[in-house]
């Protein structure tokens, strides 16, 4: 065997152990790690898109012995917010982190987690259409804001207005918080942006110029810095021009973690600051 030949073997070699391992870490049994404050709810129909979609359910600590009304943070991916048994490659650990703040620093609120569409997810969670197809954004989004948004309201003791209710998700689910937060400004007041996928769409900073979030909301943006080469830079591209337009400095937190990828681990790590800076109990 030549030496062109055994390297050329030997890389591929490398790759199907690479892709062997992967699929093994994706497709093993994982146990439930939900914690007993999670549900999972019967699902719902998205109008327009003849889809159903699972909804999960996180409840504070406190919530069963009070009559308190409590905040709401709305997040896309929900297969992968509580549950490693359902997640991806590694879940947020959002029920966790939050039974944590909730007992030090009394933050509680509630969480509902709208799982991912599979197949489906790249259009869902895409404000304006692309090469891959017609975007899917506004449906996905009037099924949060008519249909679920309604039900939890309807059916828990939270806190309805826009001070009191946030959206935020990860790459296109950073992104499509970005556009729900343009999109509807009198329903959502605070927005977590991490690792937001801008490259997927460019008239996302056109249409933010047009209709840009209300003054008084709370914007919260992070990524990593070992994400690739333009993840940061696109951030920092919108985190300038919402300055330029005039966004309060003091609503608008930035954070880059110069050692983290794009993973749900970077995002586990960086939710506790988040949604308590977000929700008013910072870090």
């Amino acid at each position: 065997m030549t030496i062109a030949k055994k390297a050329a073997w030997l890389a591929l070699t490398g790759v199907l152990v690479v892709g062997a391992i992967y699929l093994y870490e994706r497709l093993r049994p994982r146990p439930h790690t939900a914690q007993p404050n999670v549900q999972v709810l019967a699902p719902l129909m998205i109008p327009g898109l003849d889809r159903q979609r699972t909804v999960r359910l996180y409840l504070p600590p406190s919530y069963a012995n009070s009559k308190e009304r409590y905040p709401v943070l709305y997040m896309h991916d929900g297969q992968n917010l509580f549950d490693a048994a359902t997640s991806f490659l590694g879940e947020w650990e959002v029920d966790e982190s939050l039974n944590s703040l909730a007992q030090a620093r009394h933050l509680d609120l509630i969480v509902v987690g709208i799982d991912n569409g599979g197949e489906h997810r790249n259009l869902e969670l895409a404000p304006f259409d692309n090469e891959n197809g017609k975007a899917e954004g506004d449906a996905y989004l009037a099924f949060i804001v008519e249909v679920v948004k309604p039900y939890i309201d309807a059916h828990y003791r939270t806190k309805s207005g826009r001070d009191d209710t946030g959206i935020m998700g990860s790459s296109l689910g950073g992104l499509i918080s970005h556009y729900a937060i343009c999109r509807y400004p009198d329903v959502f007041g605070k927005a977590g942006l991490f690792s937001p996928s801008y490259w997927y769409t460019a008239p996302i900073y056109a249409y933010t110029k047009a209709h840009p979030p209300r003054t008084d909301a709370r914007l919260y943006f992070y990524a990593g810095g070992r994400e690739g080469e333009h993840m940061v830079g696109d951030m920092q591209r919108m985190v300038t021009q919402l300055r330029a337009q005039g966004f309060p400095e003091a609503l608008l937190s930035v954070r880059v973690a110069e050692d983290a990828r794009h993973n749900e681990a970077a995002w586990r790590a960086e939710f506790p600051r988040a949604v308590g800076w977000l929700f008013g109990a910072p870090l």
